[in-house]
């Protein structure tokens, strides 16, 4: 496997090496330089031809500067993350990027087939027999669990698949799955747990951090079945790993069609609401956001007074990733990408400077007028 992590000398040379780059496009996170773009692997088929695909388009997207990448051991059956290390290592084989160039993330919770849809017997075998799972009340909605022994076989078969020793941010996976099925007081218990278990890999090096990929979760109102506090999600990292734990990262969906995340108030801060992208970057935390394009359903949307708006770029897919890009707080939006030409599309954004608040704010108090 190959061996090392994101570093912050790493990330920087990686940054100082894309002189087309704006300055606006690096974010300092995590203690690194990151890309304020980063690459998806969500959807596709699950075959050869895809898994080809979202290789290359890893490398291409390290050659055009985002190094940022986000998977999950779900993602068609572990081949995106597979994918993703197989773009990886060409990429350092050929001199484009070193390991500590590169933050690379990707989630654990959805029980994931391999390399094919699950089967009672392969859950058996891998499950079961093993002991990673010793009692159905583990596995809530079908098919989530976030137990420690399942976390921890998460993490170690991520590494496989993505063919490194570290991991620089392992998600929990849309733990808010649990929380209508459990209740509070023992999802927030077993969320501690969770948190536990990934500290004690931070600690062995086979991940740097950690933190909770969500849906709805922190983006929904407290009376919504699946709300979840940050503020409680951090007393839960805190009991795990006291004040120096390692969570640090959170996700949640955002764009022109989903704003709650940074227009809606939902989560506790002092005596006040504030929406769950300005608590977590108060909180000190990486955010990164998904479905920046509303998996396509924003394209093709806008009048051209609204295209007027985001000068130097082209197209409806460089609208939506400069917008989710530019709203304050979030560190990166994450754009599932496995065509080379449009990770070269998406990477024209880049070359801009990002949006001021004041022109994202005037996306709220001179709303866009989408055809």
């Amino acid at each position: 496997m190959i061996p090392g992590k994101a570093s912050a000398d790493g990330t920087a040379a990686f940054a100082k090496g894309r002189p087309g780059c704006h300055a606006g496009h690096w974010r300092n996170a995590l203690g690194l330089t990151v890309s304020s773009l980063g690459m998806g692997t969500y959807l596709g088929n699950a075959d050869p031809v895809t898994d080809g695909k979202y290789a290359a388009a890893v490398l291409k997207s390290l050659v055009l500067g985002i190094n940022v990448f986000d998977s999950a051991i779900n993602y068609r059956y572990q081949r995106s993350e597979r994918s993703v290390g197989a773009g990886l290592k060409k990429a350092i084989e050929a001199g484009t990027v070193t390991r500590d160039h590169v933050l690379l993330c990707t989630k654990g919770g959805f029980i994931a087939g391999e390399l094919e849809p699950p089967t009672k017997e392969w859950f058996e075998e891998t499950f079961v027999k093993t002991g990673i799972i010793t009692a159905g009340e583990e596995i809530v909605a079908g098919g989530h669990c976030m137990s420690p022994k399942y976390l921890k076989f998460g993490v170690e078969q991520s590494r496989k698949n993505l063919g490194v020793e570290t991991i620089d941010v392992f998600y929990v996976h849309n733990p808010e799955t649990q929380i209508p099925v459990v209740g509070p007081a023992e999802f927030y218990r077993r969320l501690t747990e969770a948190f536990r278990a990934l500290e004690e890999c931070a600690a062995e090096g086979k991940i740097q951090f950690y933190g909770t990929a969500t849906w709805q979760a922190y983006r929904v109102p407290e009376t919504d079945p699946s709300f979840v506090s940050l503020a409680e999600t951090l007393k839960c990292a805190e009991a795990a790993g006291g004040p120096g734990h390692r969570f640090k990262a959170v996700q949640f969906p955002a764009n022109l069609g989903l704003p709650e995340a940074y227009r809606l108030e939902t989560q506790p801060r002092g005596e006040t609401l504030v929406p769950a992208a300005r608590a977590a970057s108060e909180a000190g935390l990486a955010v990164f956001t998904s479905v920046p394009l509303m998996q396509s359903q924003l394209l093709g949307r806008f009048s051209p007074s609204f295209k007027t708006r985001f000068t130097g770029l082209k197209t409806d897919a460089q609208r939506c990733l400069q917008f989710a890009r530019s709203v304050p707080g979030i560190t990166a939006p994450l754009c599932g990408t496995k065509d080379v030409e449009h990770v070269e599309e998406n990477a024209r954004v880049a070359a801009v400077p990002p949006l001021t608040p004041d022109e994202v704010e005037g996306f709220w108090t001179r709303p866009p007028a989408p055809t």
